[in-house]
């Protein structure tokens, strides 16, 4: 018998490994495709939602207080955190020149009038002349018309030392009510123009809250609408406030408006400058919220992952959407109510894929 070579035995055996590796890709295809667990929320339209937005404790009236006249400061007696009076003097300017401008129209005034006393008695003589017949009646005009230019300038030197003692005045800054010392814009020494702030005083007893809302929602508040208003510090502490103020029109950037709402007496620690959080329930047109992970953007389309929950497979569902918050986002139309949404790992599914649902909270 002759001896077969190795080359011959590998040559026979090549047909059976072909035949053992077919069959294995033959089951390695026939092997089910595993399961993604994905989680999910159920879509709910919900028409009346609790908002919650920051803010600030603001002085419903506050003054910028300023000079009327160009100077420099030589007092300002009042500090920020300064609770002041009304009248209470606060900053004040070198008077030097105000009171010079008022000595000298003070001058003035004592010469008019000693003009006018002059004209007044050449008037008198002129006129006794007249009737006399020893005196023209050219010259009796003349003299009355020089005692009533006389008496334009004394009218005139009035009016120049009222102005001199008013600009006088405004060298002074004085509270125009009881109030607190919220700013201040000039030191002791700097000349300042005419309008700078230089003081800012506030009334502590009446206090907003000043809080940007969005849109959405800013369209269905009035005048009044009651909120609920927490120390977020302290939530604990909780007054009652109303809107008492809507802005006309909506940041252009952040599409919110800014509302201030009447704080009805608020305790000690509701101070100027805390930050509060002012809650609201508000109907809206019914509509869906998802969180921001359930989006998957697309070819210029925003889409989400709707499970069949016969076949427990996904298929995309084009959405249009409205407003953002941070976690969430709107959903206007292309979503009803009941549909279950994965909200994680968009990017990893495909279409038709078999997914197992995790239970998750309800959208």
């Amino acid at each position: 018998m002759t001896p077969r070579s190795p080359l011959t035995f590998a040559r026979a055996a090549l047909p059976a490994l072909a035949l053992v590796l077919a069959a294995c890709n033959s089951q390695e295809a026939a092997a089910p495709a595993p399961v993604r667990p994905v989680l999910s929320v159920i879509a709910e339209a919900r028409s009346e939602q609790s908002l919650s937005v920051a803010g600030t404790v603001q002085p419903q009236v506050r003054t910028d207080l300023s000079f009327r006249v160009l100077g420099r400061i030589i007092a300002r007696d009042v500090r920020v955190g300064d609770l002041v009076a009304k009248d209470q003097l606060m900053a004040a300017l070198d008077p030097t020149q105000l009171e010079l401008a008022v000595r000298a129209a003070r001058a003035n005034l004592a010469s008019a009038q000693a003009q006018f006393a002059n004209a007044l008695s050449t008037e008198a003589r002129q006129r006794s002349l007249l009737e006399s017949r020893t005196a023209s009646e050219a010259t009796f005009e003349s003299a009355e018309q020089a005692r009533e230019a006389a008496q334009a300038s004394v009218t005139r030197a009035e009016a120049s030392l009222a102005k001199a003692q008013e600009q006088l005045g405004y060298a002074q800054i004085k509270a125009e009510y009881d109030g607190v010392v919220t700013a201040t814009g000039a030191e002791v020494g700097q000349v300042v123009s005419p309008g700078v702030p230089v003081v800012t005083v506030a009334r502590p007893d009446l206090r907003d809250a000043v809080v940007d809302i969005p849109e959405w929602v800013g369209d269905q508040l009035r005048i009044g609408t009651p909120f609920d208003v927490t120390l977020q510090v302290n939530p604990d502490l909780k007054v009652k406030g109303a809107i008492r103020e809507i802005a006309p029109q909506a940041d252009q950037a952040t599409r919110t408006l800014r509302v201030r709402i009447a704080l009805q007496d608020p305790p000690v620690p509701f101070r100027l400058g805390t930050t509060v959080t002012a809650t609201v329930t508000a109907k809206a047109q019914a509509r869906i919220e998802l969180p921001r992970s359930a989006l998957l953007e697309r070819d210029g389309k925003t889409m989400v992952w709707i499970i069949d929950p016969a076949t427990s497979t996904v298929a995309l569902r084009e959405v249009t959407i409205g407003p953002r918050s941070e976690q969430t986002i709107a959903v206007l139309s292309g979503l009803e109510a009941g549909a279950r949404v994965v909200t994680a790992g968009v990017n990893s599914l495909s279409a038709g894929q078999k997914v197992r649902i995790e239970e998750g909270p309800r959208a």
